[in-house]
C-alpha cells in the first residue's frame, strides 16, 4: 500500500485547475500553477542527485516558493524540514546536521548566515532570487524540468508511514528534537481538523501564521489544499496589511494565535467583512474577554483548539458555536483520545479537582523523535503520547488546560525552551549561573527573563548580555530583562528554584 500526502494537490488541480491555490502580493498561484511547479522541483531534487526519504531543509518565510518546496519534496518522496527564519547560523548548523539534511533553501535576508552554515555543514545552498556567492546554488537551478519519473511517475508511490514532514520541537528541556510526522498522520491531522469546521473549496484561508511553524503548515497550507481552497500568503503579521488582505481577497477562515486574535481589534477602519465565517485559535490558550470582543467586532465564532508539533498540529477542539466551551479546549478529535493520568499513569476521575497530565493517542501523533529512540521511549508510554501539560477534563468530557508544562515560555504564540538559551548564557566567561523564567505579558503573553549571577570582578551589563545573547538566538528567544542575583536560589540537590524566581 501506497500513500502521498502531495496527492491532495494533485487531486485540487485536477478538479480546479485555473482556481487560485495561494493569493499573494505579486500576483496569483493556481493549483495548476503550484501542481506544476512543484513536479519541477521534485524533478530538480532528483536532478540534484537526492534519494527517496532524504532531508530537504527550507528556511523561507511565507511565500509561494514554500508552497513549491513543500509539496515538491513529498512528490520527491523526500522529507521536508522547514526551519525558522530568525534562526541564527549556530542554530541552524545544529538543524542541518541533526537531521542529515541533503539540501538546504534559503532566502537572501539569511544569506549569510545560510553561507556560513552551509559551509560548516557542506549541506548544499539554494538561494532564492539566484546564487549569492561562489559554491552556491540558485532556486530557479531546482525548476524547469516537468518529465515525469520513468519508474514512479511525478509522485513518488511512499508508504503512510513514511515520514512526510519534519519539525523540531523541545518539549521542555534540552536541545530541539525532530518530530517525525508521517503522510498518513498529517493526512489524518488535516482532513478531520477540515471537516470538524466545516472547510469547503469556496473557503479563503488567512496564511499568516509561520509556514515553518506546524500550527500554519497544518492547520493552513495542508487543510486549505486539502479541501481545495485559497491561502492568502502573507510573510509577516501587521495589522493593517493582515486587515487589507482580508478585505481585498474575502478571506472567511482566520488561523491565528491569541496576539494575532487580539491585535486585529485594534482595526478602526470601516472595511467589508462579510466574507468572514470562523476563527480558529491556538498556540496559546484565549483569554475569554479577547474572544468576546473578537466575535462582536468581526460578527463570526472562534473556535479554540488544542495540540502540539507532536500531534500534528491538533488533538482537542471545540467543534462548534453550540457545543463549545468558553476557555476549554475542547474535546478529543475524531478517532484520537486523550486522559488526565497521574505521576503513575493511571486516569484521574473527571472534576477541575483532579488535575494531571493530558495524554494522547490516535491517528495524528507523531512516530517518533529522529535518532533519539531513548526521548521516544520517554514521550510514549504504554501507547500515549506524554504532552507534559497540565489539565482536567469537567463532567461533560471538555478538557481545561490548567499550566503548561512548568517551565515553557510561550512568547507571543512561539514555544521559548528555557534550558537552551541558559546553554548560551552559561557560555559567557562572565556568567557564574543563569535561569531563564517567563513572566506574563499583556501584549505577547510572556516574556522572556534571564536571572543572572556573574563571577568575581566581572563588568558585564543587562545590554552586553541582550547584545551578546542576540547573536546566538533567534529574535523571538532571546531575553529582554535581565535580572542581577548575587546567587541563585536552590534546593538541598543543588537544583535551582524557578517557583521562588517567578513568585
Amino acid at each position: 500500500m501506497s500513500f502521498n500526502l502531495a496527492v491532495m494537490l494533485r487531486e485540487s488541480a485536477t478538479s480546479t485547475p485555473d482556481k487560485p491555490a495561494a493569493y499573494w502580493a505579486a500576483g496569483d498561484l493556481t493549483y495548476a500553477d503550484l501542481d506544476r511547479c512543484s513536479t519541477e522541483f521534485a524533478n530538480g531534487l532528483r536532478a540534484a542527485g537526492l534519494s527517496i526519504g532524504d532531508v530537504v531543509c527550507a528556511q523561507l518565510p511565507n511565500c509561494p516558493e514554500f508552497l513549491i518546496a513543500y509539496f515538491g519534496t513529498l512528490k520527491a518522496g523526500m522529507t521536508f524540514l522547514p526551519i525558522n527564519p530568525l534562526l541564527t547560523a549556530p542554530e541552524v548548523i545544529y538543524h542541518l546536521e541533526d537531521s542529515h539534511s541533503k539540501l538546504f533553501l534559503a532566502f537572501p535576508m539569511v544569506a549569510v548566515s545560510a553561507g556560513e552554515a552551509s559551509a560548516s555543514t557542506g549541506v548544499p545552498l539554494y538561494l532564492l532570487g539566484g546564487a549569492a556567492a561562489p559554491g552556491q546554488h540558485g532556486y530557479d537551478e531546482l525548476l524547469g524540468d516537468t518529465s515525469v519519473h520513468p519508474v514512479y511517475g511525478d509522485i513518488a508511490p511512499t508508504k503512510p508511514e513514511s515520514t512526510a514532514v519534519l519539525v523540531y520541537t523541545s518539549g521542555t528541556t534540552g536541545k530541539p528534537k525532530g518530530a517525525m510526522l508521517s503522510h498518513f498522520q498529517l493526512y489524518s491531522g488535516c482532513d478531520i481538523t477540515g471537516n470538524l469546521f466545516g472547510m469547503r473549496a469556496d473557503d479563503v484561508g488567512l496564511g499568516v501564521l509561520p509556514f515553518f511553524h506546524v500550527f500554519g503548515l497544518c492547520t493552513v497550507i495542508n487543510t486549505c489544499i486539502r479541501f481545495g481552497a485559497s491561502i492568502v500568503v502573507i510573510p509577516r503579521f501587521e495589522v493593517a496589511a493582515v486587515m487589507d488582505a482580508v478585505e481585498k481577497y474575502r478571506v472567511s477562515v482566520v488561523s491565528g494565535v491569541p496576539t494575532m486574535l487580539q491585535a486585529m481589534l485594534s482595526d478602526t477602519q470601516e472595511r467589508d467583512l462579510g466574507a468572514l465565517r470562523v476563527a480558529i485559535s491556538g498556540g496559546a490558550s484565549l483569554p475569554g474577554a479577547v474572544m468576546a470582543q473578537f466575535e462582536e467586532k468581526f460578527k463570526i465564532w472562534v473556535l479554540e483548539g488544542y495540540g502540539l508539533t507532536e500531534t500534528s498540529a491538533v488533538a482537542a477542539f471545540n467543534r462548534s458555536l453550540e457545543e463549545r466551551k468558553v476557555l476549554s479546549i475542547g474535546v478529543p478529535m475524531w478517532g484520537a483520545d486523550m486522559r488526565i493520568v497521574d505521576a503513575e499513569g493511571v486516569e484521574l476521575p473527571r472534576g477541575p479537582e483532579n488535575v494531571g497530565e493530558i495524554v494522547i493517542r490516535g491517528p495524528s501523533v507523531m512516530t517518533g523523535y529522529l535518532g533519539r529512540p531513548e526521548a521516544t521511549a520517554e514521550a510514549f508510554k504504554d501507547g500515549w503520547f506524554h504532552s507534559g501539560d497540565l489539565g482536567y477534563r469537567d463532567e461533560d468530557g471538555y478538557f481545561f488546560i490548567v499550566d503548561r508544562s512548568k517551565d515553557l515560555i510561550i512568547r507571543g504564540g512561539y514555544n521559548v525552551y528555557p534550558r537552551e538559551i541558559e546553554e548560551v548564557l552559561f557560555a559567557h566567561p562572565q556568567i557564574a549561573e543563569a535561569a531563564v523564567i517567563g513572566k506574563p505579558d499583556e501584549r505577547l503573553g510572556e516574556e522572556v527573563v534571564a536571572v543572572i549571577s556573574l563571577v568575581p570582578d566581572a563588568q558585564l551589563t543587562a545590554e552586553d548580555i541582550v547584545a551578546y545573547t542576540k547573536t546566538q538566538l533567534a529574535a523571538y528567544k532571546y531575553p529582554r530583562e535581565i535580572r542581577f542575583v548575587t546567587e541563585l536560589p536552590k534546593g538541598p540537590t543543588g537544583k535551582i528554584l524557578k517557583t521562588e524566581l517567578r513568585d
